[in-house]
């Protein structure tokens, strides 16, 4: 998962606890099953360029197979220049073939960890204190488990969907410049990943200090992640006989112009219920200036006052952010080159291009501004279907009985998008409470509580048979 948006969301958020409850993990013997899966995955390196997703899509395939998959249900795809950044496709075929399948998506790749920097061995699944620890013990191993542990007991219990049900596990999220097993799919193989719908990563659920349920997200959207290029250029000279045009002056006015522009407030409909339920929670001043925001998205006053929690600041709108410069050859020289890394997270409904044209603006005549490679397609963000929603609410409430959903918009990124631009809603399914600090994710001692790992697996078990019928 490329940012923490909607963990960030349910943190700015108010709410009435809920004392979580479950079963003993691995009360039961599909449990122990599950847990052996998991552990496997977590065991298995997948950081891109030093361990494999080939190996893990094909241990995945693997028990697939011994659950009774038929060798044409079951695809492991990769590529002669990433031998080891392979994926697994598989399908259980429904009843009826009127209903459009639906895609169980996840990624097998995970963020580097060095051994020197964690308390435990990160490729090693520890439990202690009530938490599993290892890099990737959330993000993404926990869903990808759920899912391939969902298909292989739909198997076993020759559980006949009347909705095909697929899954897809693939490689690449994490890391810009990698090999995308989704990109790769949805460009070149389509058709193995049809889908009416997806269900992915993104949502999930926030717990307090004390362990307690404060709320469920379903991720419905998110913002396209892009970076550009600043540059000023000078034929430069000797330092001793100043001119005024200068290289690293001129990219500097260009990135406080940056920093100086704020985006126009925009809502989606998913965006739009988040801050209609916030507005509920917290009251005063607050509510009162998101109400009057979303009557009039162009009431700067009441911008300035729900812009002040940088989470809904970025939630209302594009935003760009310098992050790396780069200027001059030596102390004693004009600089001839200067340039800034410009990081921007587009809202949905905008474009890459829209975006250049008003960094160009912003930089002025003397900058040039160009979009780095890859550009990632711009977020489609699907509709609140209550087709989609309701199921999710109401296996909430047995589940998680008092626990609200709400629908938001992640400010950061994932492969949905390249799902979405082929036409596939994507949604990030709730139900995978995660800590007040986001549980190390892509940081030191990544973990997750060993009781909310299992309850998200008999929730999005009982989701994915829901919708499959």
């Amino acid at each position: 998962m490329r940012g923490i948006g909607v963990a960030a969301l349910l943190a700015g958020l108010l709410a009435g606890t809920t004392t979580a409850s479950g079963a003993a993990a691995q009360a039961r013997p599909d449990e122990k099953a599950f847990y052996d899966l998991y552990r496997e995955m977590v065991e298995t390196n997948t950081v891109v360029n030093v361990g494999s997703c080939t190996q893990a899509a094909e241990q995945v395939a693997a028990r697939l197979k011994r659950a009774g998959y038929a060798d044409a249900d079951v695809t492991l795809f990769s590529t002669p220049e990433h031998p080891k950044d392979g994926g697994v496709v598989a399908v259980l075929r429904g009843s009826d073939a009127a209903l459009k399948p639906m895609l169980l998506l996840g990624h097998l790749d995970v963020v580097e960890a060095k051994r020197a920097d964690w308390q435990r061995d990160p490729f090693k699944l520890v439990e202690e204190g009530g938490f599993y620890y290892a890099r990737g013990a959330v993000d993404d191993k926990a869903m990808a488990a759920i899912w391939a542990d969902a298909m292989v007991r739909f198997r076993q219990q020759n559980y006949r969907p009347k909705r095909t049900i697929k899954l897809a596990l693939t490689c690449g999220e994490e890391t810009t410049f990698a090999f995308n097993g989704a990109q790769w799919l949805a460009q070149h193989r389509p058709e193995l990943i049809a889908a009416e719908f997806a269900l992915n990563e993104g949502g999930g659920g926030r717990l307090d200090a004390q362990g307690k349920r404060q709320l469920l997200a379903v991720q419905v959207g998110e913002k396209a992640a892009q970076n550009f290029t600043l540059l000023a250029t000078n034929p430069g000279g000797h330092s001793s006989t100043p001119v005024p045009e200068n290289a690293i002056y001129e990219l500097a006015d260009a990135i406080k112009a940056v920093q100086n522009y704020e985006f126009p407030v925009r809502f989606t409909d998913t965006t739009r219920a988040y801050f209609t339920a916030t507005a509920r929670r917290v009251g005063g001043e607050q509510a009162a200036a998101i109400t009057r925001l979303l009557a009039n998205p162009q009431d700067r006053a009441a911008d300035a006052i729900v812009s002040r929690d940088k989470v809904m600041h970025s939630t209302l709108r594009t935003t760009c952010v310098t992050t790396l410069l780069s200027a001059g050859h030596a102390e004693n020289a004009l600089p001839q080159r200067a340039t800034a890394n410009v990081n921007c997270r587009i809202f949905p409904g905008e474009t890459v291009d829209g975006t250049l044209a008003k960094l160009r603006e912003l930089a002025g005549s003397k900058v040039t501004v160009t979009a780095n490679q890859p550009i990632r397609p711009t977020a489609v963000p699907p509709t609140l279907d209550p087709k989609i929603i309701g199921p999710m609410e109401a296996l909430a409430k047995k589940h998680f009985p008092g626990v609200p959903l709400l629908p938001t918009m992640s400010t950061g990124a994932t492969d949905g998008v390249f799902l979405e631009a082929i036409g596939i809603p994507v949604y990030g399914v709730p139900g995978t409470f995660l800590e007040p600090d986001f549980n190390g994710v892509h940081g030191l001692d990544e973990r997750i509580r060993v009781e909310s790992l299992y309850a998200a697996r008999d929730y999005l078990y009982d989701l994915a048979k829901t919708y499959a019928g």
